[in-house]
């Protein structure tokens, strides 16, 4: 009997990390407060089924835009292949794969009664984070792939992207510092619900599964599938995640999300409630399967989320088609959760209510059940290494025609708005000085400070030349710009500095992404929310300036408070793959075409000697205001 218990992705006692700096206590306060909004909005407020079935088209919409899956990909030819099989007394295996793109490659094992007639039920098994090597993770969850086979079924049983045989990357912000995988809009989710689209579209093509009869199941990461898949693919006619599933409360305000890597998270640009992708499944049957002792999917939550699904399914009239089983111990399977998995199917998928054993098998070897025997036969043409590089389209935008700038920059500052800036109010109010408490020395002190958003508070320092207030920068490393003449204010925006930064898991930034914004987002409200403030209290039009990404940060400030007049950028960065982020950024525009919008307000750009800015240059003459424009 296989069974291979279940990988933590990191140790369990760093779920919770000592607060080292006083800014933790802020912007852990800011995200709990957030998510508590946020959390109110389950099926984007619907109260009745008729508003729920009126917003689930354009919440499929959404839904697919935030796995990075819209529009939906061109589904190609897979060309599945079989490369073996095993035999058992009852049952047989296939090695299969089959390209889900061109290229990127799924690995799996077929599982089939040896002996049948006419058109069987299929169940898709996505796999949980067990780390087999080679082999792929499949190899560890080989008994539920007998079971199914030996009581009627097609099992078809995948590797992930990160566990499978050919292994690509998971953990992209966890802990490799690819935060433009924010900005380009990708999580490895996608690619694994999108996988698992294919799976399904691999099982209805043969000629022994039965389309109108498909469930989908898995533990942990394949929990988490589980419920992207079913959401996403209405051929799914029943679904058992297990272990797979929190709410915002758990993973934002009770940091569940630092025991969880990015393929369990879509990137929530519509601040979804969590729970809202799992009603997108109703109402076909839902078994809602946890452990009462699980860290990583704590109780507290699952009570939330089964509340949550059952008004869902009381909406439709349907109570008894979603239930929850919960097992005794921590994350792993144990007989009884299998049993309960099995039923549940048993009884939706064949009708068949009587009693079930659990999975007792003599595994295979893990290499045995490989699809590519050796390292020579993987395919040379593989892209699953570095499918974050294509997975999402990059935005390739046209430049205007002449007269037409106006429009043009109307239209993509319309799309910033809907899909990077939502979190953002179309009118930023202005900064309001006030007292804040401090800790010096040992003793509490009282000071002053700006509050910009709702419990966020920053600092700016003036640094005096001798002359009148000009110019709002950003602090940031590098050299300071020219300031001839003036009093700058140094804007200390939030950002790393104010708290404590560990890597991984990257709790505060990652945690912003689940509440669809990034702390680039909240250091541009913060820069906005200041020029507001000095606009009123000093009665100044300032200049917005800072280096690298900070300049650019300046620049989307003007971009979105049309009171700013000009901008002063040193040493900028050509493309938002190294910063600023914001979510979704490269499927609108990048950096270049982004100061282009700044256009016919004064823009000086120093030490931008790139070709890419070239470009900036061109936009600015098509608008008519190229002296507007200083390249130094």
């Amino acid at each position: 009997m296989c069974r291979t218990p279940l990988l933590c992705l990191l140790c369990l006692p760093s779920l919770v990390l000592a607060q080292q700096k006083p800014g933790d206590a802020m912007i852990e306060k800011y995200l709990a407060e957030e998510t508590a909004r946020i959390s109110r909005r389950f099926m984007d407020g619907a109260r009745s089924v008729d508003e729920w079935q009126s917003r689930r088209p354009r919440l499929m919409q959404e839904y697919y835009e935030m796995l990075g899956l819209w529009p939906l990909p061109k589904k190609t030819p897979l060309q599945a292949t079989v490369t073996g099989t095993l035999e058992r007394d009852d049952f047989i295996v296939e090695k299969v794969h089959f390209q889900s793109k061109p290229g990127l490659y799924v690995t799996g094992n077929l599982y089939r009664p040896k002996k049948s007639e006419g058109k069987l039920p299929a169940v898709l098994y996505v796999c949980g984070h067990s780390g087999k090597g080679r082999d792929g993770n499949k190899t560890a969850f080989q008994d539920h792939g007998m079971w199914f086979a030996t009581n009627g079924y097609v099992c078809l049983i995948i590797d992930t992207l990160q566990l499978g045989e050919i292994p690509g990357i998971h953990h992209g912000t966890y802990r490799e510092g690819r935060w433009w995988w924010q900005a380009r809009g990708y999580t490895p989710a996608g690619v694994e619900c999108w996988n698992g689209i294919r799976a399904i579209d691999y099982l209805v093509s043969r000629p022994d599964v039965d389309a109108e009869r498909i469930a989908v199941t898995g533990i942990s990461g394949g929990g988490a599938s589980t419920i992207w898949i079913a959401a996403a693919d209405e051929r799914v006619k029943c679904a058992v995640p297990v272990s797979g599933m929190s709410d915002l409360e758990s993973y934002v305000t009770n940091k569940i999300i630092n025991g969880h890597c990015d393929c369990m998270m879509m990137i929530n640009t519509y601040q979804w409630e969590w729970t809202t992708i799992a009603a997108l499944i109703a109402p076909r049957p839902m078994l809602f399967c946890n452990s009462d002792k699980d860290p990583i999917f704590p109780m507290d939550g699952n009570r939330r989320i089964i509340e949550r699904l059952r008004k869902c399914y009381a909406m439709y009239g349907k109570p008894e088609l979603v239930d929850e089983y919960v097992s005794r111990g921590g994350h792993d399977y144990r007989p009884d959760l299998r049993v309960a998995v099995f039923k549940w199917i048993n009884k939706h998928i064949k009708g068949d209510a009587a009693p079930v054993k659990d999975a007792d098998f003599k595994p295979f070897a893990g290499k045995e059940l490989r699809v590519f025997p050796e390292d020579k036969n993987v395919p040379a043409d593989q892209i699953n290494t570095r499918v974050d590089e294509t997975f999402v389209p990059l935005a390739r935008v046209e430049l205007p025609a002449n007269g037409s700038f106006t429009q043009w920059k109307a239209d993509l500052v319309g799309k910033l708005r809907q899909h990077c800036f939502r979190a953002l109010p179309v009118k930023v109010p202005a900064a309001r000085n006030d007292k804040i408490q401090f800790i010096l020395h040992g003793k509490q002190e009282w000071g002053s400070a700006l509050f910009t958003e709702r419990g966020i508070h920053i600092h700016v320092d003036p640094v005096a030349h001798g002359g009148q207030i000009k110019c709002l920068r950003i602090m940031g490393p590098g050299p300071t710009l020219p300031s001839a003449g003036n009093t700058d204010w140094c804007l200390m925006a939030r950002g790393p500095s104010y708290w404590t930064k560990h890597n991984p898991p990257n709790y505060v930034e990652r945690a912003h992404a689940l509440l669809g914004r990034t702390v680039d987002e909240g250091t541009l409200w913060d820069m906005i929310a200041t020029a507001k403030y000095m606009k009123g209290t000093e009665h100044v039009d300032p200049v917005l300036a800072g280096e690298g990404q900070g300049g650019i940060l300046a620049a989307y400030a003007a971009l979105l408070d049309p009171d700013v007049k000009e901008v002063e950028i040193f040493n900028p960065p050509t493309s938002h793959r190294e910063g600023p982020i914001f979510l979704n950024v490269l499927r609108v525009l990048d950096i270049p075409e982004a100061l282009g919008l700044l256009a016919p307000r004064r823009l000086t750009l120093i030490n931008a000697k790139d070709k890419a800015f070239d470009r900036t240059v061109e936009i600015y003459k098509i608008a008519g205001a190229a002296d507007k424009l200083t390249r130094k």
